[in-house]
C-alpha cells in the first residue's frame, strides 16, 4: 500500500492554481522528495493532504485513509513540520514538547531525551530565547518523537548548520529503515539527491516528473571552475563526456557537468591544480530540462 496516493487533485485560487491535477504515488517505507522551487505548489499539497484546505476537486489518500473523512486519525498517525513552524515561545522547549506528548497520549520518554540529547537542545531555556536554527531542532523533533508511521516535512532542514542537518538525514534513513515513510518538500536538489530514494517534480503546480535519484543525478549540471597552476589544454576537457559551456579565463577552466565527475576529476589530477570548485546543480537548469519540450507547446502554462 502506498503511504500517499493522490488522483487528479486540484487546488484553483479564482483564476489561479496552486495545484493542478496532481497523480501522485509514495511507497511506504522510502524517503520520498517533493522538489520544487517556491511557489511551485509544495506546500498547497501538503496542507491538502492533511486536510489544512480543502481540494477543489481530485482526491488524496494517506495511510489508506481519506484526508478528509479520516483527517483525525490521518493525524494521530503522522509526524509533521511546516515549512514555518510556530511555536508557542512563552515557555520552554522541554514544556512545549511535554504537552504535544501528552496530547498524542504519550510518547516514549528515553527516545525523546535521546531526541534532545542528539541534536544538542538546551530543552529549558524558553523558546523565545532560542535561535532561529534551535527552534526549527525543536520542531523537528517534536515530529519524529512519537515515531509515527509517516513523517511529513516540509522544508524541514531550513535554518539548521551543515552539522545538524546530517544528523537530521541520518534520523530519517533509520525512521524509513524501521518501516515508516518519509515524505519531504524541498526546494534544495543537493539535499534531495543524497537523502531520498524517489522524487517527485512539480513546478507552477503541475507533475513535471517523478524520477529515481540515480535519473536526477545524470541529469543535474553542475557549475565547475577548476584553477591551475601552469598550462592546460581546454578541448581535452571539452571532448570529457558530460561537459558542456567550457570557457578559459587565464589559468582558470569554467564549465558545465553532468553526470560522472570521475573522468574530469582524473583529467584535472593530471595536471597542477591550485583550486577546484564544483556548485550544486541549479535547480532551474534542471526545470528547464524537463519542461524545454513542454514549454514550447505552451504546456503547463496557466
Amino acid at each position: 500500500m502506498d503511504a500517499i496516493r493522490t488522483e487528479s487533485l486540484t487546488k484553483s485560487y479564482g483564476r489561479a492554481r496552486g495545484v493542478v491535477d496532481l497523480d501522485l504515488s509514495v511507497p511506504s517505507g522510502t524517503i520520498f522528495g517533493f522538489l520544487g522551487p517556491n511557489g511551485a505548489g509544495k506546500t498547497t499539497t501538503i496542507r491538502i493532504l492533511l486536510d489544512f484546505l480543502r481540494p477543489t476537486s481530485g482526491d488524496a489518500v494517506v495511510l489508506g485513509l481519506d484526508s478528509r473523512r479520516d483527517s483525525v486519525e490521518i493525524h494521530r498517525r503522522i509526524g509533521y513540520l511546516p515549512g514555518d513552524p510556530a511555536l508557542y515561545d512563552r515557555i520552554t522547549g522541554r514544556d512545549l514538547l511535554d504537552w504535544l506528548g501528552r496530547l498524542r497520549g504519550g510518547v516514549d520518554r528515553p527516545y525523546l531525551d535521546a531526541l534532545i540529547e542528539r541534536f544538542a537542545i538546551d530543552p529549558d531555556r524558553p523558546i523565545r530565547q532560542l535561535s532561529r536554527g534551535n527552534r526549527q531542532k525543536i520542531a523537528v523533533v517534536q515530529a519524529f518523537m512519537h515515531r509515527p508511521e509517516l513523517l511529513v516535512l516540509d522544508e524541514p532542514t531550513s535554518g539548521l548548520d551543515p552539522l545538524v542537518q546530517h544528523e537530521f538525514q541520518e534520523l530519517c534513513r533509520e525512521t524509513t529503515a524501521s518501516g515508516a515513510t518519509v515524505f519531504l518538500s524541498s526546494h534544495v536538489l543537493d539535499e534531495v539527491q543524497h537523502l531520498c530514494d524517489h522524487v517527485a517534480i512539480i513546478r507552477e503546480g503541475r507533475l513535471v516528473a517523478i524520477e529515481d535519484v540515480d535519473a536526477i543525478r545524470a541529469r543535474a549540471v553542475r557549475d565547475v571552475t577548476i584553477r591551475f597552476a601552469g598550462s592546460f589544454d581546454a578541448d581535452a576537457f571539452a571532448a570529457l563526456a558530460g561537459v558542456r559551456s567550457v570557457t578559459v579565463e587565464g589559468p582558470v577552466l569554467h564549465l558545465q557537468l553532468s553526470g560522472n565527475a570521475d573522468p574530469l576529476v582524473k583529467l584535472a589530477a593530471q595536471h597542477d591544480v591550485v583550486d577546484l570548485v564544483s556548485a550544486p546543480a541549479d535547480l532551474d537548469d534542471l526545470f528547464l530540462h524537463y519542461y524545454e519540450g513542454e514549454e514550447s507547446n505552451g504546456a503547463a502554462r496557466h
